[in-house]
């Protein structure tokens, strides 16, 4: 089925043949639904810290940085914006000219709200004569919003999300690669130093770094800590063929297979490269101006103190293993596994191997908020290869929908998933685990898209927080709502979170 060309093709992006078989072998099966025990709640899975236990967290957090630990903070930063600007792009195509939809009417009456005011009022006076109150004074409200869009305007329908301009301050507007820059002084940072590392899209990766070079200094010099600042691009050993809908390879006009991201679930390779001791993890768009950044660092302290104790106890059991535990201690060990890292043996026969796995393996805290309808996934209790059940993070799309208990866990789940992780990466030997080894490969998707008209299956890979963190010991914290604000159209920006 492959030809001498595809096998080129596959050389270059260092992809085997097994590889491709076995994708294209996932298209004609499908993948399992998962099976669920149930939704996650408070006391059943989701710990929810009292003032003192999070005043003791915190301080857990600062002892732990003291002993000179390396923290990296991990921002996945490669989106493009254009989603941001789907009802944008949808008027500038219209066949009106003045805002009639409610998005476009909020979004101009607005205007001058938006931290990229001024900058767009300066593109539109160099490019068409005038600023955007004379051209919307005008009708002109189209070229307004060209001229946020288009490459000849700001270009805000193709950057990134990471470089546009979210938060006005008196100093002057910043991006929210800026404001990750000041999250990571903030609490991320040790011995005097903070690790930032951004994953960005190969054709964003100048103008990531250009913006760095114009404002790490500043920061650095307003917080009193030195930056290390670095960026990796997905590899192309991730990526994931396209099938036609008879599950046959799809092809480009010019005969080559045609490749696709393989989704977020790919940054488990970059996230294997940090070289760390913990890692946070957190969206590039979901960041708040100065006045509202107290609670996010309060709790990104607490849940990484929880990990640094709970780590610390599963290390202790780890060395009490080693030198032979009593049958009283086997007992201790099996319920911390039980209570504190929700690990249900579910028959499996609970002894010191059993133990002993179940405590070496990478740990990560997950704050979650109540569930406000938002889109994405939630915290369930759900069952594993082995047959054990363990917190996970899921998305719709791993839910059978023909199962009416399952589907009413999701819909009637209390708490909703941000993306705010914290991650301890190595071993009670101070030795990093090999990340890709803990993802359970039978937990990707297929998605229905199209290329120049032609129906195409798509391949994703399990999720970064979901699949492919599915053999890690895992927590869930409840975390205010106050810490999630994440920007999904432009208008968002209006939100009084953002002002």
């Amino acid at each position: 089925m492959l030809t001498q060309q595809d096998l080129k093709q596959l050389a270059q992006k260092g992809i085997s043949e097994q590889q491709i078989e076995n994708q294209l072998g996932q298209f004609k099966t499908g993948f399992p639904f998962l099976k669920l025990e149930a939704a996650a709640a408070i006391g059943k899975g989701i710990v929810a810290p009292n003032a003192e236990e999070g005043k003791n967290y915190v301080a857990a957090w600062q002892d732990y940085k003291a002993q000179g630990k390396r923290v990296v903070k991990f921002v996945p930063a490669s989106g493009a914006a254009s989603r941001m600007f789907k009802d944008m792009f949808a008027f500038v195509d219209a066949d009106y000219d003045v805002p009639t939809t409610d998005f476009e009417k909020k979004y101009f009456d607005n205007i001058e709200k938006f931290a990229f005011y001024e900058e767009l009022d300066a593109v539109c006076v160099k490019n068409e004569g005038k600023g955007i109150k004379a051209l919307m004074a005008d009708g002109q409200y189209k070229a307004v919003a060209a001229n946020m869009l288009k490459a000849e305007g700001l270009n805000y329908g193709q950057l990134p999300k990471g470089l546009l301009l979210f938060h006005n301050y008196p100093e002057g507007p910043r991006t929210p690669m800026e404001e990750h820059l000041v999250e990571g002084a903030l609490y991320a940072a040790s011995n005097g130093e903070a690790h930032v590392h951004f994953t960005v899209s190969h054709e964003h990766m100048e103008l990531f770094k250009q913006k760095v070079a114009q404002k790490a200094d500043g920061y650095a010099k307003k917080y009193g800590i030195s930056y290390d600042i670095t960026f990796s691009e997905q590899k192309p050993s991730t990526d994931t063929v396209a099938a036609n809908p008879d599950g046959t390879p799809f092809r480009n006009s010019d005969g080559s297979l045609l490749f696709r991201p393989g989704g977020h679930g790919a940054l488990i390779e970059n996230l294997n490269e940090i070289d760390a001791d913990i890692i946070f993890v957190k969206n590039i768009d979901n960041v708040v101006p100065d006045r509202l950044k107290g609670d996010t660092v309060e709790w990104k302290q607490i849940i990484a103190g929880l990990l640094v104790t709970l780590q610390k106890q599963a290390f202790e059991y780890l060395r009490l293993l080693d030198a032979g535990a009593t049958d009283a201690q086997l007992q201790e060990i099996a319920r911390f596994v039980a209570d504190n890292l929700c690990t249900d043996a579910k028959g499996n026969r609970v002894d010191a191997d059993y133990l002993h796995k179940k405590l070496n393996r990478p740990m990560r805290v997950c704050g979650v908020v109540k569930n406000v309808g938002e889109p994405g996934g939630g915290p369930f209790l759900t069952y594993n290869q082995d047959g054990t059940v363990s917190l996970q993070i899921l998305e719709s799309s791993q839910i059978d929908k023909s199962n009416q208990a399952y589907m009413e866990m999701f819909t009637k789940g209390t708490h909703f998933n941000p993306v705010d992780l914290v991650c301890a990466v190595k071993d009670y030997q101070g030795k990093p685990f090999d990340l890709p080894q803990y993802v359970d490969p039978t937990t990707g998707f297929i998605s229905q898209k199209s290329k120049s008209g032609k129906e195409l299956q798509a391949l994703e890979l399990p999720g970064l927080w979901n699949g492919a963190m599915s053999d890690w010991s895992t927590i869930f914290v409840e975390v205010p709502l106050s810490t999630f604000n994440p920007v999904k159209t432009v208008n968002d920006l209006l939100r009084e979170q953002h002002q």
